[in-house]
C-alpha cells in the first residue's frame, strides 16, 4: 500500500474504508471484497497502527473489530467520539451478544455485523456508512459557510436580524434600538441580501441555525 495516496489529489474524492482487524486473513478477504465494488480499502491490525496514519479529508467509514489487542473496539468508539473524530463505524465481531450490540448503536455505530456475515450485508453497511459521512461534511460545510456569511454583517445588521428573526416588527425593533423604522428596513434588506436569503422565513431558518448548540 502506497503511503503517497494519502496526498494524491486525485484521490480526495474516493471514498476509503479504514479495515481494523488482528485477523490478517480476514483483513485481505475484506479488502478483495470492497475493492471488486471499486472502493479504496485501507488495512491496519491494530488502533495504534490505525491512528499513526493520515486520514485525508473525504467520505470514509471504519470497519471495526470488537475484540482488538491492547484497546478494545468499543472503548475506541468512545475514545474516537472524545477526540471529536467523527467517523462512521460498522463493528464486526465473532463473540457479539445484546448488550454490546445495544452499546455499540447507542453510542452512533451504523451497524453490528457478527462474524461471519454475508458480504451484501457488509456491503450495505458501508453504504449506509459512507452515505452518513457525506451528509455530515455536507452539513459541516453549510454550517460554516452560514457562519461566515454571518461574520460579513455589521453588528447592527447583525442585531437586526436577530431581533427581526424573534419576531419584533420593525417599528418594535426601531423603538427598541434608537433607529428610525426606514433605517431598520435598510438594515433588514441588507442583512436579507448578505445572507443570501431568499425571503424573511429563510433569514429566521438561518438566525435558528446560527444559535449555539443547533448543529450539535
Amino acid at each position: 500500500m502506497n503511503p503517497s495516496h494519502a496526498t494524491r489529489p486525485a484521490l480526495a474524492l474516493e471514498p476509503i474504508v479504514y479495515v481494523v482487524d488482528d485477523d490478517a486473513s480476514l483483513r485481505e478477504a475484506l479488502r478483495s471484497l470492497l475493492r471488486s465494488i471499486g472502493l479504496r480499502v485501507e488495512l491496519f491490525d491494530s488502533v495504534a497502527e490505525f491512528m499513526g496514519h493520515p486520514r485525508p479529508d473525504t467520505p470514509s467509514c471504519l470497519l471495526l473489530d470488537v475484540r482488538l489487542r491492547g484497546t478494545s473496539g468499543l472503548d475506541f468508539q468512545q475514545q474516537l467520539a472524545s477526540a471529536d473524530i467523527h467517523l462512521p463505524i460498522v463493528f464486526m465481531t465473532g463473540y457479539g451478544d445484546i448488550a454490546m450490540t445495544v452499546r455499540a448503536m447507542k453510542a452512533g455505530a451504523v451497524d453490528f455485523l457478527t462474524k461471519p456475515f454475508r458480504e451484501q450485508d457488509l456491503i450495505d453497511a458501508v453504504s449506509l456508512a459512507h452515505q452518513r459521512d457525506r451528509l455530515r461534511r455536507e452539513t459541516e460545510r453549510s454550517q460554516q459557510a452560514l457562519h461566515e456569511r454571518h461574520a460579513n454583517l455589521t453588528a447592527r445588521e447583525r442585531q437586526v436580524m436577530q431581533l427581526a428573526a424573534s419576531g419584533l416588527m420593525n417599528k418594535q425593533i426601531a423603538g427598541q434600538i434608537g433607529l428610525s423604522e426606514i433605517t431598520v428596513k435598510i438594515h433588514r434588506g441588507q442583512a436579507m441580501r448578505k445572507m443570501g436569503a431568499r425571503s424573511f422565513a429563510d433569514l429566521v431558518r438561518m438566525a435558528q441555525a446560527l444559535e449555539p448548540g443547533h448543529d450539535r
